[in-house]
């Protein structure tokens, strides 16, 4: 019996040497973030999200950042590394790539082809192959830590995009606990390859997007609950200020429609009271939490969230479904003619909602809509060679 309480003497010293002594590599700063919004008025729960429609189950895991082109054709990259393209109907989907890394953000290049934020491998851009050539993985000398999503500009030849933070992508809770502000909004230019750094100090810099007229960029920041602007023309421009502060939940992309001049903004989860609670208290308990196993750190509650801002940064769309098969969480939105289009960093699919469910007096889907399989179909394009003998079989199929 003696034997085993020194055992177990042994045991709970070393892990309180543990705990307060093993090295992590952040130096925590206390501060002190403002008290979260109630959950009412613009902010009130709603089960608007219910209804959303998922497609594209058993493609893959976590389509985080989607894009959509002129036909209504959805790009999304997963957490395997492929870049695939879905059929505006969502009924067909095709490989078209392999970053090799894990795709985030992903945009169309001013010269044409995607571009694609990969956390691991940086800013990168597929053309007429499916293997990537790589943009950047550095600026100012300081390498890319998590590249995290990418937008296009349309009057320029400019891409912006953000590296998140010091940490990589399985360390994010770093940059949330030590508060240094470790993130960065950048400027790739696609003719003269330069890579600019536009601001920094971001408290994880996470979804881009350009505002109107290319004036300005949007930017936000995850860990401050707010979003920022920075100006490319006019008085004020290469400053930076706030659009919308104090948010409700943790900000993750953003994307603008430029013909109905709104925003769209993916809340990845209302906010951690626990990582509140947090903020303001000493370095060595900050530590101490991260060194505890990850099943009782602060983490993330499940719930569907999308907010629609006009451009003076006002709430005019509130989309929420707080349940446990809550689509989500939703880490993209964008608007594409009568739908709203949904990704996530965790789910298997991508998901859309009409969006005359939002505002009355949009366009209508189509009809049949709500028809669509979950699982689409694989498009497989033929090989070269196997063209002219399909169309020969066809033909020996209609004779």
């Amino acid at each position: 019996m003696k034997r085993i309480l020194q055992l177990l003497a042994v045991v709970v010293v070393a892990a309180l040497a543990y705990l307060l002594f093993w090295p992590v590599p952040i130096t925590p700063v206390a501060w002190t973030p403002p008290a979260a919004p109630a959950l009412e008025g613009v902010y009130a729960a709603n089960d608007k999200l219910k209804a959303v429609q998922r497609f594209g189950v058993g493609v893959g895991v976590g389509p985080e950042g989607i894009a959509v082109d002129a036909a209504g054709r959805i790009y999304a990259g997963y957490v395997d590394g492929r870049i695939v393209m879905f059929s505006y109907n969502g009924t067909s989907y095709q490989e078209i790539g392999q970053s090799e890394g894990r795709p985030l953000g992903i945009a169309f290049g001013p010269h044409g082809g995607l571009v694609v934020a990969d956390a691991y491998k940086g800013l990168l851009h597929f053309g007429s192959g499916t293997t990537p050539a790589v943009l950047a993985t550095a600026a100012d000398g300081v390498p890319f830590a998590l590249a995290d999503d990418v937008t296009n500009t349309r009057l320029d030849k400019n891409l912006y995009f953000t590296d998140a933070a010091a940490y990589p992508l399985d360390q994010v809770l770093y940059e949330f606990v030590e508060h240094k502000g470790t993130g960065r909004l950048l400027q790739y230019n696609t003719d003269s390859k330069e890579t600019k750094v536009l601001m920094k100090g971001l408290l994880f810099a996470n979804g881009v997007t350009v505002g109107p007229d290319d004036a300005y960029v949007l930017v936000n920041e995850t860990a401050a609950y707010r979003v920022m602007r920075y100006w490319l023309k006019g008085e004020k421009a290469g400053t930076g200020e706030v659009f919308i502060d104090n948010l409700p939940g943790l900000p993750d992309n953003i994307s603008y429609n430029p013909q109905n001049r709104r925003f769209w903004l993916a809340l990845y989860a209302p906010r951690s009271a626990a990582l509140d609670e947090l903020a303001d208290k000493p370095a060595w308990i900050k530590k101490l939490v991260l060194r505890l196993p990850r099943f009782v750190q602060p983490a993330p509650a499940h719930k569907a969230w999308v907010l629609g801002l006009d451009e003076n940064g006002k709430v005019i769309a509130n989309l929420q479904h707080d349940a446990k098969d809550a689509y989500g969480p939703i880490t993209s939105v964008r608007e594409h003619g009568p739908w709203l289009l949904f990704g996530s960093l965790e789910a298997d699919s991508l998901a859309r909602l009409p969006l005359n469910q939002v505002f009355e007096g949009s366009p209508p889907p189509p009809a049949n809509w709500q028809r669509l399989k979950p699982s689409p179909h694989h498009f497989k394009p033929p090989r070269v060679g196997e063209e002219s003998e399909l169309r020969a079989e066809d033909e020996r199929e209609k004779q």
